[in-house]
C-alpha cells in the first residue's frame, strides 16, 4: 500500500515536471523562419524554401555554439523537414513525395549559372535557386509560368508543360550594362577554361566540354591548346611554355613540387583526368607565392570548400582502367580516392599499339648514302599507375585540415635482339619511374580581415634506368633521386574592401642524388647535393568590386643558402577593363630555379630518355633566372571573343646540356642564354551551340653561348609558326569536335657531307654545318572526338567517348638526328615520327 502511494505521487510530481519545463521550452519557442534568418548570418549562408512548409512551425533555437550541420539537424529532428546543401546555399523542403521538374540555367557559353532565381508567377512562395552546377529542382504546378532571374542575365519566363521528364537546359542572355562581368572570359576555347584578372587560365575538369582529340579533361594535354603553348615532340613530358623546356615548367599537386608528369614516356598525363577540382596555370605575371620555374606554373588542386556529398566513378578506354571515389564520412569530414593502372601489359589494343610504334620506332634507323633499312627485333613489357587519396577535415565552420597523398609509376622491360653475319644477339633492358607525394595543409580564418594557410610537403622521385648495349657486352645503368621537403606559410589581410596584402614564408630542402655505373670500361660515379632555400613574400591586390581597374604587385625574396645567393623577384599583374567589349591587360615577372633537366646522350637507350634533374653549383651550373613582360588587347562581343598578346623573355643560366643538342654541341658544356619575342593571336566565335575558334602563334627564339664560334642561333625549340584550328558542336547530351594544328618544323643541324671525318685516325666523327640552320618538314595534323552522355534512372551518368588522333594518318617527323653507324662507319640518319592514326574509345559511368 505504501508503494503504491509513492508510486502515485512520483507520477504526480513528474507529470507537473515535465508540464513546467515544457512551459518553459515552450516560451522560448520561435518562428522557424526567424530561426532559420538567425543561422543565415551567423554562418553566412542562405536557405531556400516555401513558406508553406515553414509558417506554422516554432521550436526553440538551437544553441549558437553548434555547427551549421548540427543545427540542421537538429532542426530535421524537430520538424521532419529535409535540407540539401550545395555551397553556401541550403534548400529546406518536406520529405514528401511529389513530382518536381528540374533544369539546368546556363549563359550563352554553356557556363553554369549559381544563384538564379526560379519562381512561380501566380504563387511567390514556390521558388528555389540554382546550385554551383546551375542545377534547380521545383514542385510542378500545372498550368503555371514559371520565371528564371539572375541580377546579371536578362529574365525569361516559361510555361510548366515545356518541362518533360528530363532536366531541360535553359539559356540565360547576359545584360550587356554589366560592365565588368561582361569582360571577363568566362568560356576559354571550350566550356571549363577561363581567363581571370591576374592572367592566369582556370580548368575546372568537372565543366569540361570538348576539344579536338581528347575524350577525358586532360590538363597537361588541354594546356597546349591554349596560345604559346606546345610540345615539340606531341608529348605531355615536353611541354614547352614560349620557347622554355619542360623542366622550366612549375608542377605542383595539392602543394606538391612534381618532378615527373606523364606516363608511357610523356604520351599520358600522369594525373587521373577525372579528379581534380581545378586547375590553374601561368604564362606570365606569376603570383610571387610560387617559386622554382623561369617559364609557366601548373598548380592542380583536388580540393573543394566543402564536404562534398558522396559520389564513386568508373571507367575504361584503350589504354588504362580507372575509378575515383568521394565518401562523405559525416557532416565534417570527408575522403576522396582514386587510382588508374594501364592493362597494357595483358591486352594488346589499337591505341597501345599505335603509342607503342611511336615510343620504340628507332629501332628502326635508316643509312644516309642508300637509305637500307636496318631492322632490329624488340619485345617489350611496360605498364603504369597512379593513385591519389586526399582527407578533407572541418575543424571548425573556419578552420579546414587537408590530408593529401599521390604516386606515379611507369615500369618497362625491353628485349631486343638482331642477327648480324655472325651471330644472333640479344639483350635486355628495363626502365622505371616513381613518383610519391604527400601534404598536409590547415586553412583556417583568423578573424574577419585575417585567413591563413600552413602547409607541410614532401616528395620522393627515383628513376633507374639499365641499357644493354645491342652491339656489344656494354651495360649503363643511371641513377637519379630526388627528396623534396618544405614548409609554407601564408596569410591574407583585407586592408579595406578593394585592397588585399598577402603575406608569406616558403622553407624548401632539395636533395638530388645521381649515379652512373658502366661494366666496360668499368665507370661508377655518383654525386649527393643539398639545396636548402628560404623565400619571404609581399603581395598587394587592388579589386574594387564594382572597378574596371585590377592590379596586384608582388615581391619574392629568395635566399639559396647553400649557394649564398639572394635574389629579388618582383612580379606584376595589371588589366584595365574599358568598356562591356574591350580590356587591356600587362603582366610582368622576374623568377629563378636552382634545379633543371640534363640528358647527357639524346639518342641514348634507343630514343627513349633518361633525363636526369641536376641542382646549380654557383659554377658550371648557374641558378636560371628569367624575366618576362606582356601586353595584351582582349575583345569580347556578341559572341567574338578576340585576344592579341605580345611578350618578350629572355632566360639567362641554361647549360648546353639542359638544351637537349643532337649536334656539334651535345658533348659540350656552355653557359647561356635564350631570348624569345613572340605574338600569340586567338579569335573565336559562338552561335547556336556551335563554336569555332583560330589561332596563331609566331615566335623568334635564338640562343646566344658567348663561348661558343657562332654564338647566336635558333633555339632548339623554335617553332616560327604555329596554327590551331577547331570547331565544337554541343547538342542537348552529344558534343564533337574537330581541329587542326600546324607548325613549321623544328630546327636540325645537317652534316656537310655524307660521309665521316677522320681528325683522329681510326675515329670517324660528323662534321656539321652551322647549328640550327635548317628545319625538318612541317607538321600538320587533324584530329577529332565526340562524347556522348545519357542519364539513367538511378540518378546515375553514362558518359561514352571516340577520339581519333591524326585522322588523315599524316606522316610528321618531329626529330631528325645524326650519328655514326658502329659497324659500318656510315653516317646515319634518325628520324622521330608522330604517332600513326590513333582511335581510342572511352565509356564511364558516374552516380
Amino acid at each position: 500500500m505504501i508503494l503504491k502511494k509513492g508510486l502515485f505521487l512520483f507520477y504526480v510530481l513528474f507529470f507537473f515536471f515535465v508540464r513546467a519545463t515544457y512551459a518553459q521550452d515552450a516560451d522560448k519557442a520561435l518562428p522557424l523562419k526567424t530561426i532559420l534568418a538567425q543561422i543565415e548570418e551567423q554562418h553566412s549562408v542562405k536557405f531556400s524554401y516555401l513558406n508553406s512548409d515553414i509558417s506554422p512551425l516554432k521550436i526553440v533555437p538551437p544553441q549558437k555554439s553548434l555547427l551549421i550541420g548540427e543545427k540542421l539537424s537538429y532542426i530535421r529532428t524537430q520538424t521532419g523537414l529535409s535540407f540539401k546543401q550545395s555551397g553556401k546555399y541550403i534548400s529546406v523542403y518536406k520529405p514528401v513525395s511529389e513530382e518536381y521538374i528540374c533544369g539546368y540555367i546556363v549563359d550563352e557559353y554553356t557556363v553554369p549559372i549559381e544563384g538564379a532565381l526560379i519562381r512561380y508567377t501566380s504563387q511567390n512562395n514556390k521558388q528555389a535557386e540554382t546550385d554551383k552546377d546551375g542545377y534547380f529542382k521545383i514542385v510542378r504546378n500545372k498550368n503555371d509560368l514559371i520565371e528564371i532571374s539572375h541580377p546579371a542575365y536578362e529574365p525569361i519566363t516559361l510555361t510548366v508543360n515545356s518541362f518533360k521528364d528530363d532536366c531541360r537546359t535553359i539559356i540565360l542572355k547576359l545584360i550587356f550594362t554589366t560592365t565588368l562581368e561582361e569582360i571577363v572570359t568566362e568560356r576559354y576555347l571550350t566550356t571549363g577554361i577561363s581567363k581571370k584578372d591576374d592572367g592566369s587560365f582556370i580548368i575546372k575538369p568537372k565543366k569540361f566540354g570538348i576539344l579536338p582529340g581528347l575524350i577525358e579533361p586532360d590538363v597537361l594535354q588541354t594546356m597546349q591548346q591554349l596560345p604559346g603553348i606546345s610540345s615539340i615532340d606531341e608529348t605531355v613530358s615536353n611541354i614547352n611554355v614560349r620557347g622554355g623546356t619542360h623542366d622550366q615548367n612549375l608542377f605542383l599537386w595539392n602543394g606538391i613540387r612534381l618532378f615527373q608528369t606523364g606516363h608511357f614516356f610523356g604520351l599520358i598525363s600522369g594525373f587521373n583526368p577525372n579528379l581534380p577540382h581545378q586547375i590553374k596555370i601561368y604564362k606570365n605575371g606569376t603570383s610571387a607565392f610560387y617559386g622554382e620555374s623561369v617559364s609557366s606554373v601548373v598548380d592542380i588542386s583536388s580540393r573543394s570548400e566543402n564536404i562534398d556529398e558522396s559520389s564513386f566513378g568508373i571507367g575504361t578506354n584503350m589504354i588504362n582502367a580507372d575509378f575515383y571515389s568521394v565518401v562523405k564520412l559525416s557532416e565534417k569530414s570527408g575522403l576522396e580516392l582514386s587510382a588508374r593502372r594501364s592493362f597494357t601489359d595483358a591486352i594488346d589494343l589499337p591505341a597501345y599499339s599505335k603509342y607503342s610504334k611511336r615510343i620504340f620506332q628507332n629501332t628502326v634507323v635508316t643509312e644516309l648514302s642508300n637509305s637500307n633499312d636496318v631492322n632490329y627485333k624488340s619485345d617489350k613489357e611496360f605498364y603504369f599507375y597512379d593513385f591519389t587519396g586526399q582527407y578533407h577535415l572541418k575543424t571548425s565552420d573556419k578552420s579546414d585540415l587537408f590530408i593529401d597523398f599521390i604516386g606515379i609509376n611507369n615500369e618497362l622491360d625491353f628485349t631486343q635482339g638482331t642477327i648480324t653475319s655472325t651471330r644472333v644477339l640479344v639483350k635486355n633492358s628495363n626502365l622505371s619511374q616513381l613518383t610519391l607525394g604527400g601534404s598536409a595543409t590547415w586553412k583556417s580564418q583568423w578573424n574577419e580581415k585575417n585567413y591563413g594557410e600552413i602547409t607541410l610537403y614532401g616528395s620522393y622521385y627515383h628513376v633507374n634506368g639499365n641499357n644493354e648495349a645491342l652491339l656489344n657486352n656494354q651495360v649503363v645503368e643511371q641513377e637519379n633521386n630526388i627528396v623534396d621537403t618544405g614548409l609554407r606559410l601564408s596569410n591574407r589581410t583585407n586592408l579595406q574592401p578593394y585592397l588585399t596584402l598577402h603575406t608569406g614564408y616558403q622553407y624548401s630542402e632539395l636533395g638530388i642524388k645521381n649515379t652512373n655505373r658502366i661494366n666496360s670500361p668499368d665507370y661508377f660515379q655518383t654525386t649527393k647535393d643539398v639545396l636548402r632555400s628560404h623565400a619571404l613574400i609581399g603581395e598587394a591586390e587592388y579589386n574594387p568590386e564594382d572597378s574596371k581597374f585590377y592590379a596586384k604587385f608582388g615581391l619574392r625574396g629568395n635566399y639559396f643558402s647553400s649557394l649564398s645567393t639572394f635574389l629579388l623577384e618582383p612580379r606584376l599583374q595589371f588589366n584595365y577593363t574599358i568598356n562591356n567589349k574591350w580590356k587591356l591587360e600587362a603582366l610582368g615577372e622576374f623568377k629563378s630555379q636552382a634545379t633543371s633537366q640534363v640528358a647527357e646522350v639524346q639518342q641514348d637507350f634507343l630514343g627513349i630518355e633518361k633525363r636526369r634533374w641536376i641542382m646549380a653549383n654557383g659554377n658550371d651550373i648557374p641558378i636560371q633566372k628569367g624575366r618576362q613582360i606582356s601586353a595584351g588587347v582582349y575583345y569580347k562581343s556578341g559572341g567574338w571573343q578576340v585576344s592579341l598578346e605580345n611578350f618578350y623573355k629572355k632566360v639567362s643560366g641554361i647549360t648546353t646540356a639542359e638544351q637537349g643538342f643532337q649536334n656539334q654541341l651535345e658533348l659540350l658544356n656552355l653557359t647561356g642564354d635564350y631570348r624569345v619575342f613572340g605574338t600569340e593571336f586567338l579569335v573565336q566565335k559562338q552561335f547556336h551551340g556551335f563554336y569555332a575558334w583560330f589561332s596563331y602563334t609566331w615566335n623568334n627564339n635564338k640562343y646566344d653561348f658567348k663561348e661558343f664560334s657562332q654564338s647566336k642561333f635558333p633555339n632548339n625549340l623554335e617553332l616560327k609558326h604555329t596554327i590551331n584550328c577547331a570547331a565544337t558542336y554541343e547538342w542537348k547530351k552529344l558534343k564533337l569536335a574537330l581541329g587542326g594544328k600546324w607548325f613549321t618544323g623544328r630546327p636540325e643541324t645537317i652534316p656537310l657531307s655524307n660521309d665521316p671525318v677522320y681528325n683522329t685516325p681510326g675515329y670517324p666523327e660528323i662534321s656539321y654545318a652551322s647549328p640550327n640552320d635548317d628545319n625538318i618538314e612541317n607538321f600538320f595534323q587533324v584530329n577529332f572526338s565526340t562524347l556522348y552522355s545519357l542519364k539513367l534512372k538511378n540518378m546515375a551518368t553514362l558518359q561514352m567517348g571516340i577520339s581519333i588522333l591524326n585522322v588523315l594518318n599524316k606522316k610528321n617527323i618531329i626529330n631528325r638526328y645524326y650519328r655514326i653507324n658502329d659497324e659500318t662507319d656510315l653516317i646515319e640518319v634518325v628520324n622521330t615520327y608522330s604517332v600513326e592514326r590513333t582511335p581510342n574509345a572511352m565509356i564511364r559511368l558516374k552516380f
